[in-house]
């Protein structure tokens, strides 16, 4: 065998070892990729799970306050418009001004419930009042985890050498779960 063939022939090896290296390496980063965007998606489900969850007890709650509350429509209406503001939601940031304002409406909701005493004993009440704070922590968390899973994923996607490929493979910037501003402020209850 002469040099030239010799060399070409170890040239041609070390090219096809960098493709295949190259080639796992981009598989590897598509992979693990994929698999932090199936986390952030997983996230958001059980976000709007939770979220259901509350939408699913707030009629409830309002049914069993309107029997003794009934001049109360006003709370009544904005309650049911912030719950299906809620259900409307397509994105993060609907859902959090949509939840900050049925949290909103949710508070003045309780506030009328401490004016009436035998509603406050009132054990349907007592029950859906647990369930409702028990599904606020369950929100609080699930909000928690898929900000997690955000964070994890948008720091993959802007780190190098990962963001030379992840908009080569349609990887994009996924959005918060975060409080509106109306959030901050504390709910008016008006009698």
């Amino acid at each position: 065998m002469n040099k030239g063939l010799a060399g070409c022939l170890v040239v041609g090896g070390v090219l096809l070892l960098i493709l295949i290296v190259g080639a796992l390496f981009m598989t590897g980063l598509y992979n693990r990729l994929v698999a932090q965007d199936q986390q952030v998606q997983g996230a958001w489900a059980q976000v709007q799970n939770v979220l259901q969850r509350r939408a699913d007890l707030i009629p409830n709650l309002v049914e069993t306050v309107k029997g003794y509350a009934a001049h109360e429509k006003e709370v009544f209406e904005a309650v049911a418009e912030a719950r299906s503001r809620l259900a409307g939601a397509t994105s993060p940031a609907e859902a959090a001004a949509a939840n900050a304002g049925l949290t909103s409406a949710l508070g003045r909701l309780i506030a009328i419930a401490e004016n009436y005493p035998n509603l406050k004993a009132n054990e349907n009440f007592i029950r859906l009042q647990d369930e409702l704070a028990g599904t606020e922590n369950r929100i609080a968390v699930e909000r928690m985890r898929y900000n997690d899973a955000v964070r994890l994923f948008n720091t993959s996607i802007k780190r190098f050498p990962t963001r030379m490929f992840a908009a080569m493979f349609g990887f994009k910037e996924r959005e918060y779960f975060e409080a509106g501003a109306e959030a901050q402020q504390v709910p008016k209850v008006k009698f």
